[in-house]
């Protein structure tokens, strides 16, 4: 623990200085310090939009978690979502979300290692996904996406489509989550950061790493930052979140076991996954919602387990492995609560300059244990 204070002392002594990091103050300079924008009603406004008056927002918030089974049909699948945003409004949710690439199959489990060729049915795979799933963000489906967001009146993050995005350049393609206010309007979009390129999940192939940072979201419910799947095994982004003064962190997910690959020596992947992410949600103060897809597709099996973890890394609430709306009461007094412990304040940003260097490389002690 720190220091000898007890924390009723040390509670009272630091009650003005904590004060003073009210989430306003945490927008305002963390959007700073690390290059993040807050996105509001008027659209990309770094920063500014911190300090636009809004109507005073609850301070117990309902997560709904859409936890779906994706099926070939791009259409059934959407149609499917916007059902269950409506089974989770009427059940009480405020800010729902979708899983990654919530309208298509998961079409990323063709392909192969970087260093080796792409075969021509590889080529071919690639290719009619980009005809068949690719979409522009300013197009039908985000359309029908805000609707939802209005008619059931919730903070909606949108999943994540395969979005196609057209330059002078040429064609460029990302995985994008859009979101949008209770009145429907969109806020902006957050594009997938870290791509993955391992068996099962050839997102290189498919994906561009985002190119617009680490935004948050001035929402009807709260301030929300949304990253996706992959990203949440990357403490740096949770944290640029936590410093834009996110207070959910939202993960459209699709992760899952792939047949016969799991080597020996690994653990559980779902109790890792579950513990990373509330990992973050203690350490930046914030609640954290991860929305996982369900159902075997191909070799992949989605096993669900959607949760939500409160700002002490309390898993809330959980889902099975079943198609399902998942709900969980979020009260953000305790993010206050937490913030008392200043671990946001008392870091030591001129000690951590070897971030932005090459990893170490690890040795392999494998033949160690022979």
């Amino acid at each position: 623990m720190r220091g000898a204070a007890p924390r009723s002392s040390r509670v009272s002594r630091e009650r003005n200085d904590i004060n003073m990091h009210s989430r306003r103050n945490f927008l305002a300079a963390g959007a700073a310090a690390c290059g993040g924008a807050v996105l509001g009603p008027e659209g990309a406004t770094p920063r500014a939009q911190a300090d636009a008056p809004r109507q005073e927002r609850p301070r117990i918030v309902t997560i709904g978690l859409v936890q779906l089974r994706c099926e070939p049909s791009t259409e059934r699948n959407l149609d499917r979502a916007i059902e269950l945003i409506g089974k989770a409004a009427k059940a009480g949710a405020q800010l729902v979300v979708l899983p990654e690439l919530f309208r298509t199959p998961y079409f990323c489990r063709a392909g192969c290692p970087l260093d080796q060729p792409p075969a021509d049915d590889l080529l071919k795979a690639i290719a009619d996904a980009k005809r068949d799933y690719a979409i522009s963000m300013d197009g039908p489906v985000t359309e029908r996406l805000s609707k939802a967001a209005a008619e059931n009146e919730v903070v909606l993050v949108g999943g994540s489509s395969f979005e196609i995005e057209k330059t002078p350049a040429g064609e460029h393609y990302f995985n994008t989550s859009p979101v949008f206010d209770a009145d429907g309007k969109l806020l902006g979009t957050y594009r997938k950061t870290h791509i993955p390129h391992d068996e099962g999940f050839w997102e290189q192939h498919y994906f561009e790493p985002g190119d617009r940072g680490f935004p948050v979201f001035d929402t009807a419910v709260g301030i929300v930052a949304v990253q996706i799947c992959y990203d949440q095994w990357f403490p740096e982004g949770a944290r640029l979140a936590a410093l834009a003064g996110a207070e959910f962190l939202v993960y459209p997910t699709a992760i899952g076991d792939v047949d016969e690959i799991k080597s020996p020596g690994e653990g559980n992947w779902r109790e890792m996954w579950t513990t990373a992410q509330a990992g973050h949600a203690v350490c930046n103060h914030l609640f954290v919602a991860a929305a996982n897809r369900v159902g075997r597709e191909g070799r992949t099996a989605f096993w669900g387990g959607s949760f939500v973890a409160d700002p002490c890394g309390r898993v809330i609430s959980r889902g099975g492995a079943a198609e399902e709306v998942l709900l969980a009461s979020c009260d953000l007094s305790l993010i206050e609560t937490m913030r008392e412990w200043r671990f946001l304040e008392e870091r030591r940003p001129e000690r951590y300059s070897r971030l932005d260097q090459p990893a170490a490389r690890v040795p392999d002690r494998s033949r160690e244990l022979l």
